[in-house]
């Protein structure tokens, strides 16, 4: 069985509120049609409403069971005009230039979001991750024990031989262009937190780098094998069960027979589950031509340090794509609690 079959069949048990700001958008209507028909839950799209069922219309699409939200004429936007005006970033505002803010649909969900009448938000089929980013950053409580806010993919390999019977996560894809020693260990622990929440696998973790153990004695690999140590430091403080080796070479950290000569002694060598990239360029470039070349299946970018499930899309995201990140942040909504339980 497929990984995202897995989780519809969970979401089902439970179905979840998910927002989708981008109600215009005819992969993102089609797949909320589906998050309604497999009966994931009860998604909610924004942006004016003639415009929506005009391309629902357009693209024969159902809207039933679909909540649509015009940010400008709800209900709940005096509500949140005062909640916002009370937050240091947007005090002195004002409450028309407030209600000008959250007339656009990225603010007005990251607060439906933040005070819980959804239970996520996916965004970045049709934005820029600076324009889809920074309401949630700036609007969405961020987790106490975190530095800054990253991302993961989930990947569902064809081969099988990788990961968990094929299912990976690689972080940061998307967010952090050069993490620091501490960032790169909090993105680490994170995803390994969510490998573990959403797989129920044991997370083992490869902080990747061009060298294995100390191969070679430069800056970048030093900086990767620092971020180890405090990964591992930010786990155990935390009482969180995972194995965290690096500095790793990819291929180390994938192939057990290659491992058995490089890194005799790792838990993970040879068997990691999660890939850590030392920077946005390596991140981004190697999830693209996993997912292109070697036709895996994709999800993400699930965003991490936040205190609610969000998600930054790709701009090239499919219906399918957009389905299962959804799915995917209905299922993180559910466990929240043991997933974060000092937040909520």
């Amino acid at each position: 069985m497929r990984f995202i079959e897995t989780v519809f069949q969970k979401l089902k048990r439970h179905p979840k509120r998910i927002v989708f700001p981008e109600g215009t958008e005819p992969r993102v209507l089609r797949a909320a049609a589906r998050f309604v028909k497999l009966q994931l839950g009860a998604p909610v799209v924004l942006g004016r409403k003639e415009e929506i069922e005009k391309v629902a219309l357009e693209g024969n699409i159902s809207l039933d069971h679909i909540g649509v939200i015009d940010p400008t004429t709800s209900s709940e936007l005096p509500a949140f005009v005062s909640r916002l005006e009370k937050l240091k970033r947007y005090r002195d505002l004002g409450s028309k230039q407030a209600a000008e803010i959250l007339s656009n649909p990225n603010y007005f969900g990251a607060m439906m979001v933040q005070y819980g009448q959804v239970d996520g938000l996916v965004t970045g089929a049709s934005e820029t991750a600076s324009s889809a980013l920074r309401p949630l950053i700036q609007l969405i409580k961020p987790m106490p024990t975190t530095t800054s806010i990253s991302s993961c993919m989930m990947l569902d390999l064809s081969n099988k031989r990788y990961g968990e019977r094929g299912v990976m996560l690689f972080a940061d894809c998307a967010v952090i262009p050069e993490p620091t020693v501490e960032q790169l260990a909090d993105i680490a622990v994170q995803t390994g937190t969510i490998c573990r929440q959403l797989t129920g696998n044991k997370p083992r973790i490869a902080l990747l780098s061009f060298s294995t153990k100390g191969s070679a004695n430069l800056a970048s690999p030093q900086k990767v094998a620092a971020a180890t140590a405090l990964a591992r430091q930010k786990a155990e403080d935390q009482h969180l069960e995972m194995e965290i080796d690096g500095e790793l070479q990819a291929d180390t950290a994938l192939l057990a027979d290659l491992a058995a000569r490089k890194a005799p002694t790792s838990l993970v060598a040879g068997k990691a589950n999660v890939m850590v990239f030392p920077d946005l360029n390596s991140g981004n470039i190697g999830a693209k031509l996993v997912q292109y070349l070697a036709g895996a299946e994709t999800y993400g970018q699930i965003l991490l340090g936040l205190s609610k499930p969000c998600a930054d899309l790709s701009r090239g995201a499919s219906e399918d794509d957009i389905l299962g990140v959804a799915a995917i942040l209905g299922l993180q909504a559910i466990e929240y609690r043991k997933l974060y339980p000092n937040e909520v």
